[in-house]
C-alpha cells in the first residue's frame, strides 16, 4: 500500500540520519554558540560529553592504581602574555621535557614517544586533533599518517605550509587501539594544551573532529551540529577567553567519507577560516 511504503520510506531515512548522527558523536541537541567553561569532572557528567576541568581549578585524579608520576606544572597565570617568538619556543621546547617525564595516566606508559605538537610558535593558526596514532606514537609527530597528509593537503590548500601553523592533540599519548580519549586521560593532559594555547596566543583555533571540538568548547554538543559555525573558546586561561574557534571534521572522516558533500563542507570551513586570517584565495 502507497501509505505504508511513504512510512517505511521515512523510517529508513530516519534511522540513516540517526546512524550519521551518532557515527559522528552527534546528539540531536539543538545547536547553541559560545557554551561557557564548566566545573571540574563530574561523576554524573553525560556519556556523551568530554568533561573538562577549568583551567584554575584543580584537575580530579584518576583512581590510585592508575597514577603514575605526574608533573605539577606552574599556574597558567604565571605564564607572560607578551612572549617573543624566540621565548615562546624555549617555553614550549621546556614544556615539552615536563611533558616526557609525566606519568599521570597509564598512556605514559604504554607509549612509543610522547606526541608534544610541532610548527611555528608564533602562529597566527593552530589545529587541534585528539590524540596521536600509531604513526604518530612511533614518529613522536602529530598527524604523519594518511590523516595526515590529508591534514598537509587541507593546509596546503589554504596556501600555507604545515611549518606556518601549530599542530597538535588533546592527549600526548596513543590510546590503546586509537579510541577516544578517556576523561581521566583528558583531565590529565588539560594543563598541557592549555599552556600550549597561552604560549603560543593563536587568532584562530580549527578543531578537528568531535573530542578535540567537545573538550576546547566544554560542551556536549556534536560536531554535525557545531562545524563550519564560528564559536568563541571560553576563558580557560587569561588572554585566551574569546579566541575564534573554527569546528571541523576530522582528517580521518574526510578520508572514510570522501564524498563531494564532505570535502566541500570542510573547504567552506577553512575558507571562513582564510577570511578572518586575511588570506587570500590562490
Amino acid at each position: 500500500m502507497p501509505g505504508m511504503m511513504v512510512t517505511e520510506e521515512l523510517r529508513t531515512i530516519a534511522r540513516q540520519l540517526l546512524e550519521g548522527e551518532l557515527m559522528l558523536g552527534g546528539g540531536f541537541l539543538p545547536a547553541r554558540r559560545n557554551p561557557l567553561a564548566g566545573p571540574a569532572v563530574a561523576a554524573s557528567a553525560p556519556a556523551a560529553a568530554v568533561p573538562v576541568p577549568a583551567a584554575t581549578q584543580s584537575p580530579v585524579a584518576p583512581a590510585p592504581a592508575a597514577m603514575g608520576r605526574r608533573v605539577d606544572l606552574p599556574p597558567v597565570e604565571d605564564l607572560p602574555q607578551n612572549l617573543s617568538p624566540t621565548d615562546k619556543a624555549a617555553a614550549l621546547d621546556a614544556m615539552r621535557e615536563q611533558a616526557v617525564a609525566c606519568r599521570g595516566c597509564p598512556l605514559g606508559q604504554s607509549r612509543m614517544n610522547l606526541v608534544f605538537g610541532e610548527g611555528d610558535p608564533n602562529a597566527e593558526l593552530v589545529f587541534v586533533g585528539e590524540a596521536p596514532g600509531a604513526d604518530e606514537d612511533a614518529s613522536g609527530r602529530p598527524f604523519v599518517g594518511r590523516a595526515g597528509q590529508k591534514l598537509t593537503d587541507m593546509i596546503a590548500a589554504m596556501g600555507l605550509r604545515r611549518d606556518q601553523v601549530y599542530i597538535c592533540n588533546v592527549l600526548k599519548c596513543r590510546p590503546p587501539g586509537n579510541r577516544t580519549p578517556q576523561p581521566a586521560e583528558v583531565v590529565q593532559c588539560w594543563p598541557f594544551l592549555v599552556r600550549q594555547l597561552a604560549v603560543i596566543r593563536p587568532k584562530v583555533i580549527v578543531t578537528l573532529g568531535n573530542p578535540a571540538t567537545q573538550t576546547l568548547l566544554n560542551t556536549s554538543i556534536g560536531i554535525t551540529k557545531l562545524r563550519g559555525q564560528w564559536q568563541s573558546l571560553p576563558d580557560i586561561a587569561p588572554g585566551l577567553g574569546g579566541t575564534p574557534v573554527m569546528p571541523t571534521f576530522h582528517p580521518s572522516y574526510i578520508l572514510r567519507s570522501y564524498t563531494p558533500e564532505v570535502r566541500g563542507m570542510v573547504w567552506s570551513d577553512l575558507k571562513q577560516v582564510m577570511e578572518r586570517l586575511g588570506l587570500k584565495r590562490k
